[in-house]
């Protein structure tokens, strides 16, 4: 009876999410099936309000992850699809190249094996000395060699976002906003923003709570969604001290790149983001977004990984709680550089919160990209970095692949 009061809309394809995936997806069913009906969701009043609209916007060239992997498949192929879109699109892009340097000598294998994966990975890429360092990012400093990566660029999230979002309204996607996923009802049918909406096929895109509506579906059986929040901080120095983004070689057992220097597209030098483990979904900051159910959620995964330092995780979160101290923060980036005023790195940025995708067996994060589903749900559950690079090639394979 409570179903037959609501309002029902009917659709080929309902997309759950307005996130940057949310919107790959329905731009990438509109290109394949011209003629069907597709409708978008989404809790908040417009696109990009989370993860998509708060990441740094970097276009990854794609040798940070291993040939086999999702991730490897799709970064590079995006970072090309990404800048052709910017250009036909008239988005701003910062095509500032990045430099991946060594702090020591013992980070050097791992250097070398960033710039065997880029290779295999077919990435342009090159191994440069100091001097050669030098010429590329004044201010690098390196240990012996490092990376210069020439395709890496940087466009602004949301202005990206909200062109998607454009150009998908006049191509006839339907977007519904402030309209909360609520339950599934039966089959394709399902409850959102007290509306009934039923799909052919739908396709979840939720970020923080793909795997919520991926287990009414009968999915994301061995997994769960525990939240990072990234964080950067702005440098407000009326100079240039960079002009190149410049990371430092990552621990490849852990998903995060670690502190590292970008540059907007507005010429904004920035450090971070920050990977701490957050304590509920949305915790962007004191009580906001508080949820007790979430708070317990979260600490029934995080506390075991905690107590056993499950794949480092006790490390990892002392190692990100001290970054809530600018001066540290500025300390990690200073290494990275010949001179900085460290003291001028003294806004924080809006944060962000990293959907991370643990194995409940294991403990262990997840490193690439998870999708499940059959011929009637699709369900995207670890959409992390490099995915909005890695979205547009990404959805495609989606499409391609698992849906019909």
């Amino acid at each position: 009876m409570e179903t037959a009061q609501r309002s029902n809309h009917l659709t080929d394809y309902l997309v759950i999410g307005g996130g940057i995936m949310g919107l790959a997806m329905a731009r990438s069913l509109r290109t394949r099936f011209p003629s069907a009906s597709i409708t978008l969701i989404e809790k908040e009043s417009g696109v990009a309000h989370h993860a998509s609209g708060r990441n740094s916007g970097v276009l990854h060239a794609g040798f940070y992850y291993s040939a086999d992997s999702l991730k490897a498949r799709f970064c590079r192929e995006g970072n090309k699809a990404w800048r052709a879109y910017a250009q036909s699109s008239g988005l701003r892009m910062n095509d500032c190249h990045k430099v991946v340097v060594a702090q020591s000598e013992d980070e050097l294998p791992t250097l070398h094996e960033l710039f065997k994966r880029g290779q295999v990975n077919g990435v342009p890429l090159q191994m440069v000395d100091e001097k050669e360092l030098a010429e590329i990012e004044s201010n690098a400093k390196t240990t012996q060699q490092a990376i210069y990566s020439p395709s890496t660029a940087i466009v602004d999230p949301n202005e990206a976002c909200q062109s998607l979002h454009r150009d998908l309204s006049a191509q006839g996607v339907i977007f519904h906003f402030s309209t909360a996923y609520g339950r599934r009802i039966s089959g394709n049918a399902i409850l959102a923003g007290g509306k009934r909406f039923e799909a052919g096929h739908i396709i979840n895109c939720a970020g923080l709570y793909a795997d919520r509506i991926a287990r009414e579906f009968g999915f994301c059986e061995h997994y769960a969604i525990i939240p990072f929040k990234g964080v950067y901080l702005k440098y407000s120095g009326p100079d240039k001290p960079i002009r190149r983004c410049i990371y430092t070689v990552p621990n490849l057992r852990n998903p995060f790149l670690g502190v590292h220097y970008s540059v907007t597209v507005d010429g904004t030098v920035k450090i971070g983001p920050t990977a701490i483990p957050a304590l509920w979904r949305e915790n962007y900051g004191g009580l906001s977004g508080f949820s007790l159910p979430e708070l317990l959620e979260v600490l029934r995964w995080e506390a075991p990984m905690f107590m056993f330092d499950a794949a480092g995780f006790r490390a990892l979160a002392f190692r990100e709680m001290k970054k809530y101290s600018k001066s540290h923060m500025a300390s990690l980036a200073a290494n990275m550089v010949k001179s900085i005023d460290a003291s001028r790195f003294d806004t924080w940025m809006r944060p962000g919160i990293r959907a991370q995708l643990i194995d409940k067996r294991s403990l262990k994060l997840l490193h690439d990209f998870v999708v499940e589903g059959d011929k009637g749900s699709t369900h995207v559950l670890n959409a992390v970095s490099p995915a909005f690079t890695s979205s547009l090639p990404f959805a495609d394979w989606i499409c391609d692949e698992r849906i019909s």
